[in-house]
């Protein structure tokens, strides 16, 4: 059984080229995926309801709203993986694309096979190994419960997205020891990644602002200058 088929395979195509998003559909359909399209970001969150994909494949430069807003918009109503597509190549804004809300980020012009490559890592999910039976108390202000994806910080519930989940759980998994930015990459995301470290910068970014008193002390999630990242479980 292919991935996408494990995943339900769905697939929300937003760009406003017919001719790319012809070329997209007819890939995604050959590997197996089920294929949507919308034109602009506002069309998108109309179609989010009915299609409720899997997976976004979002163009940066549209007409209207614009890529940004729409990744923004599209985030604070799903937990789905968003992929962005751009001309742009600059770290700058593959780190706004991410700050928006976006998973991953690939350059156009780009082969099928790595945009199949993409799907398929943004697809993928890591394994319930590190799951409790009951939630963990890590603190008088912090708990999570791997068992049904809840984070309760100083009292609160957080919404995390499914990649900030992940990153917090696999960090967790290793407590009070050093994980490489590489190893945290080709966890999260797959064997084919382990240069983005920007995208790690994002995202414990995020995480922090979630679930840290103060994100610019952090308590929990430490950097490890030039190696990665560490959780730190608080001293008894």
């Amino acid at each position: 059984m292919s991935l996408s088929r494990d995943h339900g395979g769905r697939i929300l195509v937003v760009d406003d080229e017919p001719q790319l998003r012809r070329v997209m559909r007819t890939a995604l359909v050959a590997d197996g995926y089920e294929a949507h399209e919308a034109r602009t970001g506002e069309e998108a969150i109309e179609m989010l309801r009915e299609s409720n994909p899997d997976l976004i494949l979002l163009d940066m430069n549209m007409p209207g709203m614009g890529g940004l807003a729409a990744c923004q918009a599209i985030r604070a109503l799903t937990d789905a993986a968003i992929l962005v597509l751009s001309v742009r190549a600059s770290e700058k804004d593959k780190i706004a694309a991410l700050d928006a809300g976006a998973d991953d980020y690939i350059t156009k012009p780009f082969s099928v096979n790595e945009l199949m490559a993409r799907i398929r890592a943004n697809l993928r999910r890591l394994s319930g190994s590190a799951e409790q039976s009951s939630p963990i108390i890590v603190s008088d202000d912090l708990t999570v419960d791997f068992s049904v994806r809840k984070v309760t910080a100083h009292g609160q519930p957080v919404r995390l997205t499914p990649k900030e989940f992940e990153l917090l759980q696999y960090l967790m998994s290793n407590p009070n020891k050093p994980v490489a930015h590489r190893k945290l990459l080709q966890t999260l995301w797959g064997p084919e990644y382990g240069d983005e470290v920007e995208y790690l910068r994002v995202f414990v970014s995020q995480l922090r602002k979630k679930i840290e008193a103060d994100p610019a002390h952090p308590r929990y999630i430490l950097t490890e200058p030039w190696i990665g990242y560490r959780f730190a479980t608080p001293e008894k």
